[in-house]
């Protein structure tokens, strides 16, 4: 998909998903990239719009690689190959959950400022980003969701690596 922007992006996938339109979704934006793409994904299907709030676990010292993500309710997410490759200890990955727990609560907090989630039991759920990398924290977002029960569960993304969409499947 080729979009000049995250509106573009949102736009371009909710005519893909419109499909979807008369099974009144709720729409999940993983802060901050893919929220804008929601609101579009959102507002052109009349969906509910929320957020699902989870949290790469970036590899010490080169965070922007990640071994793997936490999500709302407990989940965890770790990626064994590249966790087992990295020089860093178990102690230090054990921190940068401990940190990223607390910045998820934080964040989850404020986003939502004091509202509850959305109830997704029972109804279809989109999840949005902004696009995949390693499919970590699309995945993360996506067991969060399944525990908690909605009849149907749609990861939309206006890009990603033909080996996250598999792993995702």
């Amino acid at each position: 998909m080729l979009f000049a922007d995250r509106v573009d992006a949102g736009q371009q996938l909710a005519e893909a998903l419109h499909h979807l339109e008369r099974e009144h979704p709720v729409v999940l934006g993983l802060p901050r990239g893919g929220v804008p793409v929601a609101f579009q994904v959102a507002q052109t299907l009349g969906a509910d719009l929320d957020v699902i709030v989870v949290r790469k676990l970036g590899v010490p010292h080169h965070e922007e690689v990640a071994f793997g993500a936490i999500g709302e309710g407990g989940v965890r997410v770790v990626n064994e190959d590249v966790a087992g490759r990295l020089r860093a200890g178990r102690q230090d990955l054990a921190a940068v959950e401990r940190v990223e727990e607390a910045e998820l609560v934080r964040r989850a907090q404020v986003y939502r400022a004091g509202r509850t989630r959305t109830p997704l039991a029972g109804r279809t759920v989109i999840v949005v980003d902004d696009g995949i990398a390693t499919g970590a924290t699309a995945e993360a977002a996506c067991l969060v969701v399944r525990a908690q029960g909605p009849a149907r569960l749609v990861a939309a993304v206006p890009v990603a690596p033909p080996e996250a969409v598999v792993r995702l499947r």
